[in-house]
């Protein structure tokens, strides 16, 4: 495979895993989302909190998107997600989400360990975007 197929395989797997992750299926599944999140995991949410791997197990099924507002509540929609390539096995993602109507612009960071064929995602931010920008 070239360079620019594997890579391009490389940014479609992230996105798909970043995907998987704002699905409330996976949100509300501890062992799903313990798959793709990266034993040191950091985020820095919205609200500007910091959280770490157990901390974002622990809460992700409440969170937006989760399961804490039942089947029916808000779900992310996300649009204009694209990556790169940064390193050999290192994806950044970035994106803008809406959820409940509140816009975010977000960027990750997936990495795959030697030996390991799935990515994980090492870290995420989210930046609320201001009304009417």
């Amino acid at each position: 495979m070239s360079q620019i197929s594997q890579e391009t395989a490389d940014v479609n797997a992230a996105i798909d895993a970043e995907l998987q992750l704002l699905d409330p299926a996976v949100r509300t599944s501890r062992a799903l989302a313990a798959r793709l999140l990266d034993p040191e995991f950091v985020e820095v949410g919205a609200s500007g909190r910091r959280w770490t791997y157990e901390e974002m197990l622990a809460a992700l099924p409440e969170l937006d998107g989760g399961g804490g507002s039942g089947e029916d509540g808000p779900r992310f929609e996300p649009s204009g997600m694209g990556g790169v390539v940064l390193a050999p096995g290192i994806v950044h993602l970035t994106y803008e989400t809406v959820i409940d109507g509140r816009r975010a612009r977000r960027s990750s960071l997936w990495r795959r360990r030697d030996g390991e064929t799935g990515w994980r995602m090492y870290y995420h931010q989210a930046t609320p975007v201001p009304a009417g920008d």
